[in-house]
Protein backbone atom coordinates (compact mmCIF):
# COMPACT_ATOMS: atom_id res chain seq x y z
CA UNK A 1 0.00 0.00 0.00
CA UNK A 2 1.55 3.24 -1.25
CA UNK A 3 1.02 5.31 2.37
CA UNK A 4 3.43 7.65 4.29
CA UNK A 5 4.91 4.02 6.07
CA UNK A 6 5.49 2.33 2.50
CA UNK A 7 8.96 1.35 1.62
CA UNK A 8 9.40 3.34 -1.43
CA UNK A 9 13.16 2.17 -3.48
CA UNK A 10 10.81 1.40 -6.09
CA UNK A 11 13.59 1.30 -8.63
CA UNK A 12 13.84 -0.82 -11.77
CA UNK A 13 16.13 -0.16 -15.16
CA UNK A 14 14.36 -0.74 -18.27
CA UNK A 15 14.80 0.94 -21.73
CA UNK A 16 14.09 0.28 -25.31
CA UNK A 17 16.57 -1.60 -27.51
CA UNK A 18 18.07 -2.97 -24.94
CA UNK A 19 20.39 -6.50 -25.99
CA UNK A 20 19.26 -9.43 -23.96
CA UNK A 21 21.94 -11.02 -21.45
CA UNK A 22 23.10 -14.78 -20.41
CA UNK A 23 22.31 -15.39 -17.08
CA UNK A 24 25.17 -15.28 -14.86
CA UNK A 25 26.15 -12.58 -17.06
CA UNK A 26 27.79 -9.21 -14.62
CA UNK A 27 26.12 -7.14 -16.85
CA UNK A 28 29.02 -4.58 -17.44
CA UNK A 29 27.12 -2.40 -19.69
CA UNK A 30 25.61 -1.39 -16.78
CA UNK A 31 27.67 -2.13 -14.08
CA UNK A 32 28.42 1.90 -12.51
CA UNK A 33 27.34 4.72 -10.76
CA UNK A 34 24.52 6.60 -12.16
CA UNK A 35 22.21 9.72 -11.15
CA UNK A 36 18.81 9.98 -11.32
CA UNK A 37 16.67 12.53 -12.87
CA UNK A 38 14.48 13.82 -10.34
CA UNK A 39 14.20 11.61 -6.51
CA UNK A 40 17.66 13.16 -5.08
CA UNK A 41 18.82 9.25 -5.74
CA UNK A 42 22.50 8.02 -6.89
CA UNK A 43 22.65 4.15 -7.67
CA UNK A 44 25.98 2.02 -7.63
CA UNK A 45 25.73 -1.25 -9.77
CA UNK A 46 28.44 -3.41 -9.43
CA UNK A 47 28.03 -6.83 -10.66
CA UNK A 48 25.05 -8.78 -8.26
CA UNK A 49 24.18 -5.54 -6.22
CA UNK A 50 22.22 -2.68 -6.87
CA UNK A 51 22.72 -0.42 -4.00
CA UNK A 52 20.73 3.52 -3.64
CA UNK A 53 22.47 6.69 -2.51
CA UNK A 54 19.95 9.27 -1.10
CA UNK A 55 21.64 12.52 -1.90
CA UNK A 56 20.85 16.18 -1.45
CA UNK A 57 23.30 19.17 -1.57
CA UNK A 58 24.82 18.60 1.92
CA UNK A 59 24.29 15.13 2.06
CA UNK A 60 24.25 11.64 1.04
CA UNK A 61 23.23 8.43 3.00
CA UNK A 62 23.34 4.57 1.97
CA UNK A 63 19.50 3.78 1.69
CA UNK A 64 18.39 0.41 0.58
CA UNK A 65 19.83 -2.35 -1.10
CA UNK A 66 18.56 -5.36 -4.06
CA UNK A 67 19.98 -8.44 -5.25
CA UNK A 68 20.58 -9.99 -8.80
CA UNK A 69 17.93 -12.73 -9.06
CA UNK A 70 18.05 -13.30 -13.13
CA UNK A 71 18.72 -11.71 -16.06
CA UNK A 72 18.61 -8.33 -16.02
CA UNK A 73 16.54 -8.49 -12.91
CA UNK A 74 17.21 -7.10 -9.04
CA UNK A 75 14.67 -7.89 -6.20
CA UNK A 76 14.59 -5.99 -3.00
CA UNK A 77 14.11 -7.34 0.75
CA UNK A 78 10.65 -6.42 0.65
CA UNK A 79 10.02 -8.48 -2.58
CA UNK A 80 10.25 -5.42 -4.99
CA UNK A 81 11.28 -6.98 -8.51
CA UNK A 82 13.74 -4.46 -10.68
CA UNK A 83 14.30 -5.36 -14.38
CA UNK A 84 17.58 -4.11 -15.48
CA UNK A 85 18.23 -2.66 -19.10
CA UNK A 86 20.92 0.01 -20.11
CA UNK A 87 20.44 2.56 -23.26
CA UNK A 88 19.87 4.42 -25.12
CA UNK A 89 23.61 4.36 -25.48
CA UNK A 90 26.15 3.58 -22.70
CA UNK A 91 25.34 6.78 -20.54
CA UNK A 92 21.58 6.72 -20.24
CA UNK A 93 19.64 4.68 -18.41
CA UNK A 94 15.88 4.24 -17.36
CA UNK A 95 14.18 2.70 -14.46
CA UNK A 96 10.51 1.43 -13.43
CA UNK A 97 9.52 -1.69 -11.19
CA UNK A 98 6.63 -3.93 -10.91
CA UNK A 99 4.33 -2.16 -9.16
CA UNK A 100 4.50 1.41 -10.10
CA UNK A 101 3.98 3.33 -13.37
CA UNK A 102 6.75 5.19 -15.94
CA UNK A 103 10.02 5.36 -15.63
CA UNK A 104 12.99 7.27 -13.83
CA UNK A 105 15.98 8.43 -16.55
CA UNK A 106 19.08 7.81 -15.30
CA UNK A 107 22.77 9.32 -16.39
CA UNK A 108 25.72 7.86 -15.82
CA UNK A 109 28.45 9.63 -13.12
CA UNK A 110 32.01 8.98 -12.87
CA UNK A 111 32.34 8.01 -9.76
CA UNK A 112 30.49 8.35 -6.42
CA UNK A 113 29.89 11.92 -4.77
CA UNK A 114 32.10 12.94 -2.25
CA UNK A 115 29.76 13.08 0.89
CA UNK A 116 28.87 9.34 -0.03
CA UNK A 117 32.45 7.84 0.51
CA UNK A 118 32.60 9.81 3.99
CA UNK A 119 30.26 8.71 7.74
CA UNK A 120 27.66 11.53 8.11
CA UNK A 121 27.80 13.12 11.71
CA UNK A 122 24.79 12.27 13.59
CA UNK A 123 23.98 14.98 15.59
CA UNK A 124 20.83 17.51 15.42
CA UNK A 125 22.23 20.08 13.43
CA UNK A 126 23.28 17.55 10.56
CA UNK A 127 20.28 15.80 10.89
CA UNK A 128 18.26 19.16 10.62
CA UNK A 129 19.80 20.35 7.49
CA UNK A 130 19.42 17.02 5.50
CA UNK A 131 15.66 17.27 6.63
CA UNK A 132 15.50 20.70 5.17
CA UNK A 133 17.66 20.39 1.90
CA UNK A 134 15.10 17.02 1.47
CA UNK A 135 12.09 18.98 1.24
CA UNK A 136 13.77 22.24 -0.44
CA UNK A 137 15.17 20.37 -3.25
CA UNK A 138 12.02 17.45 -3.70
CA UNK A 139 8.85 19.00 -2.54
CA UNK A 140 7.04 20.46 -5.53
CA UNK A 141 4.24 22.35 -3.72
CA UNK A 142 5.35 25.12 -1.33
CA UNK A 143 4.43 27.86 -3.60
CA UNK A 144 0.61 26.52 -4.41
CA UNK A 145 0.39 25.69 -0.17
CA UNK A 146 1.60 29.40 0.21
CA UNK A 147 4.96 28.28 1.97
CA UNK A 148 8.11 30.08 2.31
CA UNK A 149 10.40 26.91 3.24
CA UNK A 150 13.14 29.38 3.77
CA UNK A 151 11.46 31.17 6.07
CA UNK A 152 10.99 27.38 7.74
CA UNK A 153 13.92 27.19 8.23
CA UNK A 154 15.07 30.31 9.59
CA UNK A 155 13.05 30.21 12.61
CA UNK A 156 13.30 26.44 13.71
CA UNK A 157 17.24 26.27 12.71
CA UNK A 158 17.84 28.42 15.69
CA UNK A 159 15.73 26.14 17.87
CA UNK A 160 18.55 23.67 17.38
CA UNK A 161 22.08 23.17 18.99
CA UNK A 162 24.05 19.64 19.96
CA UNK A 163 21.97 18.88 23.13
CA UNK A 164 18.43 18.85 21.27
CA UNK A 165 16.78 15.78 22.36
CA UNK A 166 15.55 13.49 19.91
CA UNK A 167 12.08 14.25 21.24
CA UNK A 168 12.54 17.41 21.09
CA UNK A 169 13.63 17.28 17.23
CA UNK A 170 11.03 15.43 16.57
CA UNK A 171 8.34 17.58 17.60
CA UNK A 172 10.58 20.32 15.44
CA UNK A 173 10.34 18.47 12.10
CA UNK A 174 6.84 18.17 13.12
CA UNK A 175 6.17 21.62 13.35
CA UNK A 176 7.98 22.68 10.26
CA UNK A 177 5.51 20.24 8.05
CA UNK A 178 2.89 20.40 9.73
CA UNK A 179 1.46 23.63 7.52
CA UNK A 180 1.36 21.20 4.36
CA UNK A 181 -1.40 19.50 5.78
CA UNK A 182 -0.07 16.95 3.17
CA UNK A 183 -1.12 13.17 3.43
CA UNK A 184 1.92 11.99 1.55
CA UNK A 185 4.07 13.88 3.94
CA UNK A 186 5.65 12.42 7.57
CA UNK A 187 8.11 12.21 9.87
CA UNK A 188 8.78 9.16 11.28
CA UNK A 189 10.88 7.69 14.12
CA UNK A 190 10.51 4.33 14.53
CA UNK A 191 6.74 4.01 16.46
CA UNK A 192 6.19 7.55 16.27
CA UNK A 193 4.87 8.90 12.86
CA UNK A 194 3.50 12.65 12.32
CA UNK A 195 1.26 12.62 9.38
CA UNK A 196 -1.90 14.17 8.85
CA UNK A 197 -4.80 14.58 5.98
CA UNK A 198 -6.36 17.70 4.50
CA UNK A 199 -8.38 19.54 7.00
CA UNK A 200 -12.33 18.32 6.97
CA UNK A 201 -11.12 14.96 6.04
CA UNK A 202 -10.89 11.46 7.50
CA UNK A 203 -8.06 9.19 7.18
CA UNK A 204 -9.23 6.06 5.23
CA UNK A 205 -8.30 3.80 8.28
CA UNK A 206 -9.34 -0.48 8.09
CA UNK A 207 -12.04 0.64 11.33
CA UNK A 208 -13.25 3.42 9.34
CA UNK A 209 -13.80 0.89 5.72
CA UNK A 210 -15.33 -1.86 7.83
CA UNK A 211 -17.94 0.63 9.24
CA UNK A 212 -18.72 1.64 5.91
CA UNK A 213 -18.37 -1.56 4.16
CA UNK A 214 -21.32 -2.86 6.69
CA UNK A 215 -22.93 0.26 6.26
CA UNK A 216 -23.05 0.01 2.35
CA UNK A 217 -24.11 -4.10 2.38
CA UNK A 218 -26.69 -3.82 5.06
CA UNK A 219 -28.58 -0.56 3.35
CA UNK A 220 -27.67 -0.87 0.14
CA UNK A 221 -26.90 -3.53 -1.43
CA UNK A 222 -29.29 -5.74 0.92
CA UNK A 223 -31.30 -8.39 -1.87
CA UNK A 224 -28.81 -8.04 -4.11
CA UNK A 225 -29.00 -11.17 -6.12
CA UNK A 226 -25.46 -11.66 -6.74
CA UNK A 227 -22.54 -10.61 -4.00
CA UNK A 228 -18.79 -11.42 -3.89
CA UNK A 229 -15.84 -10.16 -1.91
CA UNK A 230 -13.05 -10.50 -3.84
CA UNK A 231 -8.66 -9.58 -2.49
CA UNK A 232 -8.91 -9.94 0.87
CA UNK A 233 -11.98 -8.15 1.18
CA UNK A 234 -10.58 -4.81 -0.41
CA UNK A 235 -12.91 -5.46 -3.48
CA UNK A 236 -16.65 -6.43 -3.79
CA UNK A 237 -18.69 -6.44 -6.28
CA UNK A 238 -22.91 -6.94 -6.60
CA UNK A 239 -25.42 -6.89 -8.87
CA UNK A 240 -27.93 -3.93 -7.20
CA UNK A 241 -31.37 -5.34 -6.21
CA UNK A 242 -34.09 -4.54 -8.37
CA UNK A 243 -31.15 -3.29 -11.28
CA UNK A 244 -30.46 -6.33 -13.06
CA UNK A 245 -28.65 -4.05 -15.40
CA UNK A 246 -26.82 -2.01 -12.78
CA UNK A 247 -23.42 -3.24 -10.68
CA UNK A 248 -21.64 -2.07 -7.97
CA UNK A 249 -17.87 -2.39 -7.60
CA UNK A 250 -16.41 -1.69 -3.86
CA UNK A 251 -12.22 -1.22 -3.93
CA UNK A 252 -11.13 -0.03 -0.41
CA UNK A 253 -7.81 -0.11 -1.43
CA UNK A 254 -4.92 -0.93 -4.11
CA UNK A 255 -2.68 -3.60 -2.10
CA UNK A 256 -3.30 -5.71 0.73
CA UNK A 257 -4.82 -8.34 -2.07
CA UNK A 258 -2.82 -11.32 -0.68
CA UNK A 259 -0.41 -11.75 2.06
CA UNK A 260 2.03 -8.95 3.07
CA UNK A 261 5.12 -10.69 2.36
CA UNK A 262 3.68 -11.58 -1.05
CA UNK A 263 5.31 -10.17 -4.53
CA UNK A 264 3.15 -7.70 -6.73
CA UNK A 265 2.44 -10.47 -9.17
CA UNK A 266 0.29 -12.21 -6.53
CA UNK A 267 -1.53 -9.07 -5.77
CA UNK A 268 -2.11 -9.03 -10.07
CA UNK A 269 -3.50 -12.76 -9.91
CA UNK A 270 -5.59 -12.16 -7.08
CA UNK A 271 -7.00 -8.80 -9.08
CA UNK A 272 -7.74 -10.65 -12.40
CA UNK A 273 -9.20 -13.12 -10.55
CA UNK A 274 -11.99 -11.36 -9.64
CA UNK A 275 -12.13 -8.78 -12.86
CA UNK A 276 -12.67 -12.47 -14.44
CA UNK A 277 -15.26 -13.43 -11.95
CA UNK A 278 -16.86 -9.74 -12.45
CA UNK A 279 -16.48 -8.78 -16.10
CA UNK A 280 -17.79 -11.97 -17.55
CA UNK A 281 -19.09 -11.85 -20.97
CA UNK A 282 -22.69 -11.88 -19.74
CA UNK A 283 -22.81 -9.74 -17.39
CA UNK A 284 -20.92 -6.69 -19.95
CA UNK A 285 -23.39 -7.13 -21.89
CA UNK A 286 -26.37 -7.16 -19.73
CA UNK A 287 -25.09 -3.85 -17.63
CA UNK A 288 -26.09 -0.44 -18.77
CA UNK A 289 -24.32 1.02 -15.91
CA UNK A 290 -21.91 0.41 -13.21
CA UNK A 291 -21.04 2.28 -9.80
CA UNK A 292 -16.99 2.43 -8.89
CA UNK A 293 -17.05 2.93 -5.06
CA UNK A 294 -13.60 4.55 -4.03
CA UNK A 295 -14.80 6.60 -1.02
CA UNK A 296 -12.96 4.86 1.34
CA UNK A 297 -9.56 4.27 -0.26
CA UNK A 298 -6.21 4.02 1.34
CA UNK A 299 -4.23 3.70 -1.78
CA UNK A 300 -0.95 1.41 -3.22
CA UNK A 301 -0.21 0.07 -6.53
CA UNK A 302 -1.09 2.72 -9.26
CA UNK A 303 -0.25 0.11 -11.67
CA UNK A 304 -3.15 -1.77 -10.25
CA UNK A 305 -5.60 0.97 -11.25
CA UNK A 306 -4.42 1.30 -14.88
CA UNK A 307 -4.78 -2.63 -14.68
CA UNK A 308 -8.73 -2.21 -13.81
CA UNK A 309 -8.81 0.45 -16.23
CA UNK A 310 -7.68 -1.36 -19.25
CA UNK A 311 -10.67 -3.78 -18.64
CA UNK A 312 -13.20 -0.31 -18.83
CA UNK A 313 -12.19 0.59 -22.51
CA UNK A 314 -12.06 -0.45 -26.14
CA UNK A 315 -10.16 2.55 -26.82
CA UNK A 316 -6.48 3.14 -26.25
CA UNK A 317 -6.28 6.57 -24.10
CA UNK A 318 -3.79 8.32 -22.08
CA UNK A 319 -4.77 8.46 -18.45
CA UNK A 320 -2.60 11.21 -16.99
CA UNK A 321 1.24 12.18 -17.35
CA UNK A 322 3.53 11.63 -14.95
CA UNK A 323 6.64 14.10 -14.16
CA UNK A 324 9.45 14.81 -11.27
CA UNK A 325 10.43 18.03 -10.10
CA UNK A 326 14.45 17.84 -10.97
CA UNK A 327 16.30 20.81 -9.67
CA UNK A 328 16.92 21.56 -6.07
CA UNK A 329 17.00 24.90 -5.92
CA UNK A 330 14.35 25.58 -9.05
CA UNK A 331 10.95 24.04 -8.47
CA UNK A 332 9.84 24.95 -12.14
CA UNK A 333 11.82 22.58 -13.60
CA UNK A 334 10.52 18.85 -14.05
CA UNK A 335 11.58 16.06 -15.81
CA UNK A 336 9.96 15.35 -18.98
CA UNK A 337 6.00 14.31 -18.60
CA UNK A 338 5.62 10.80 -19.29
CA UNK A 339 2.58 9.80 -20.74
CA UNK A 340 0.77 6.44 -18.97
CA UNK A 341 -1.63 5.00 -21.18
CA UNK A 342 -4.05 2.50 -21.63
CA UNK A 343 -4.50 -0.34 -23.71
CA UNK A 344 -7.61 -2.40 -23.59
CA UNK A 345 -7.07 -5.42 -21.94
CA UNK A 346 -7.82 -9.12 -23.66
CA UNK A 347 -10.98 -10.48 -23.40
CA UNK A 348 -14.76 -9.02 -22.07
CA UNK A 349 -14.58 -5.64 -21.21
CA UNK A 350 -17.44 -3.02 -20.02
CA UNK A 351 -17.41 -0.24 -21.71
CA UNK A 352 -20.60 1.87 -20.31
CA UNK A 353 -21.49 4.23 -18.28
CA UNK A 354 -19.73 4.80 -14.81
CA UNK A 355 -20.69 6.77 -11.79
CA UNK A 356 -17.31 6.72 -9.74
CA UNK A 357 -17.88 7.83 -5.60
CA UNK A 358 -15.15 9.75 -4.57
CA UNK A 359 -14.54 11.75 -0.86
CA UNK A 360 -11.77 13.16 1.10
CA UNK A 361 -11.09 9.34 2.16
CA UNK A 362 -10.05 8.70 -1.70
CA UNK A 363 -6.01 8.75 -1.05
CA UNK A 364 -3.14 8.44 -3.15
CA UNK A 365 -3.63 5.84 -5.82
CA UNK A 366 -7.12 5.83 -5.39
CA UNK A 367 -6.96 9.38 -6.91
CA UNK A 368 -4.58 8.00 -9.73
CA UNK A 369 -7.24 5.54 -10.42
CA UNK A 370 -9.81 8.55 -10.50
CA UNK A 371 -7.63 10.09 -13.09
CA UNK A 372 -7.19 7.30 -15.18
CA UNK A 373 -11.08 7.79 -15.75
CA UNK A 374 -11.44 11.22 -16.33
CA UNK A 375 -10.87 10.55 -20.37
CA UNK A 376 -11.96 7.11 -20.54
CA UNK A 377 -14.05 6.98 -23.94
CA UNK A 378 -17.71 6.71 -22.93
CA UNK A 379 -19.92 8.22 -20.53
CA UNK A 380 -18.03 8.39 -16.66
CA UNK A 381 -19.31 11.15 -14.01
CA UNK A 382 -17.90 11.73 -10.40
CA UNK A 383 -20.47 11.48 -7.59
CA UNK A 384 -19.98 12.84 -4.02
CA UNK A 385 -17.15 14.87 -2.47
CA UNK A 386 -13.47 15.90 -3.73
CA UNK A 387 -10.43 13.60 -3.46
CA UNK A 388 -7.52 13.98 -0.55
CA UNK A 389 -5.10 15.73 -3.30
CA UNK A 390 -1.81 13.46 -2.94
CA UNK A 391 -1.09 11.42 -6.23
CA UNK A 392 3.19 11.37 -6.02
CA UNK A 393 4.85 8.22 -4.74
CA UNK A 394 6.39 9.01 -1.77
CA UNK A 395 10.21 9.08 -0.90
CA UNK A 396 11.47 8.04 1.88
CA UNK A 397 14.40 10.32 2.96
CA UNK A 398 16.78 8.24 5.83
CA UNK A 399 18.13 11.06 8.28
CA UNK A 400 21.47 10.53 9.61
CA UNK A 401 19.74 9.89 13.28
CA UNK A 402 18.21 7.36 12.27
CA UNK A 403 14.61 9.49 11.43
CA UNK A 404 12.75 9.10 8.74
CA UNK A 405 11.32 12.03 6.13
CA UNK A 406 8.17 11.25 3.88
CA UNK A 407 7.46 13.19 0.94
CA UNK A 408 6.30 13.14 -2.37
CA UNK A 409 8.13 14.79 -5.23
CA UNK A 410 5.69 13.87 -8.41
CA UNK A 411 3.02 15.60 -10.17
CA UNK A 412 0.17 14.09 -12.49
CA UNK A 413 -0.98 15.88 -15.02
CA UNK A 414 -4.53 15.92 -16.60
CA UNK A 415 -4.47 16.60 -20.65
CA UNK A 416 -4.59 20.43 -19.70
CA UNK A 417 -1.15 19.83 -17.54
CA UNK A 418 -2.53 20.82 -14.73
CA UNK A 419 -1.92 18.72 -11.45
CA UNK A 420 -4.82 18.07 -9.10
CA UNK A 421 -2.61 18.09 -6.03
CA UNK A 422 -3.70 19.79 -2.76
CA UNK A 423 -7.63 20.68 -3.49
CA UNK A 424 -8.28 16.92 -5.14
CA UNK A 425 -10.06 16.26 -7.95
CA UNK A 426 -13.78 17.56 -7.59
CA UNK A 427 -17.04 15.40 -8.36
CA UNK A 428 -18.99 16.44 -11.09
CA UNK A 429 -22.21 16.33 -8.61
CA UNK A 430 -21.81 17.36 -4.96
CA UNK A 431 -23.57 14.78 -2.70
CA UNK A 432 -22.80 14.31 1.49
CA UNK A 433 -20.91 11.56 2.07
CA UNK A 434 -20.72 9.07 5.18
CA UNK A 435 -21.47 12.21 7.57
CA UNK A 436 -22.85 11.61 10.55
CA UNK A 437 -26.43 12.58 9.85
CA UNK A 438 -26.24 9.71 6.65
CA UNK A 439 -25.51 6.97 9.21
CA UNK A 440 -27.94 7.91 11.82
CA UNK A 441 -30.52 8.29 9.36
CA UNK A 442 -29.75 5.68 7.42
CA UNK A 443 -28.95 7.75 4.44
CA UNK A 444 -26.27 7.41 1.63
CA UNK A 445 -26.88 9.96 -1.16
CA UNK A 446 -24.25 9.29 -3.74
CA UNK A 447 -25.20 6.02 -3.78
CA UNK A 448 -28.78 7.12 -4.38
CA UNK A 449 -27.42 9.66 -7.01
CA UNK A 450 -25.54 7.49 -9.02
CA UNK A 451 -27.90 5.19 -9.21
CA UNK A 452 -30.44 7.60 -10.37
CA UNK A 453 -27.88 9.21 -12.99
CA UNK A 454 -26.97 6.07 -14.44
CA UNK A 455 -30.68 5.07 -14.62
CA UNK A 456 -31.46 8.41 -15.97
CA UNK A 457 -28.77 7.83 -18.95
CA UNK A 458 -29.58 4.14 -19.67
CA UNK A 459 -33.85 5.13 -19.90
CA UNK A 460 -32.40 7.84 -22.45
CA UNK A 461 -30.75 5.03 -24.61
CA UNK A 462 -27.52 6.73 -24.18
Amino acid sequence: MRTVTATVLALALAAAGAAPVAAGSGRPGIDGVWRMDGYGTVLSLDGDTLQEFQTTSVSCIEGEAARRTGPGAYTTDDGTVLAVRPGPGRDRASLGTDSSVGHRALRRIKELPADCTRPMPKDPRTSFDVFWHSFAENYPFFAAKGIDWRDVRDRYRAKVHKDTSRKELFGIFSDMVRPLYDAHVAVEDGDNVFAQVRPGTEVPTEELDTKVKKFVVERDLKGAPYRQDFANGRITYADLPGRADQGYLRISGFAGYTSEDAPYAAHVAALDKALDTVLTKDRTQRLKGLIIDLRINGGGSDALGIRIAERLTDTPYVAYAKRARNHPSDPDRHTRPEPIRVVPADGPRYTGPIAVLTSGSTVSAGETFTQALIDRPGHTVRIGRSTQGVFSDVLERDLPNGMTAVLPNEEFLNRSGRTYDGPGIPPHLSEPVFTKEEFEEKRDSAFDRAVSELRGRASAGR
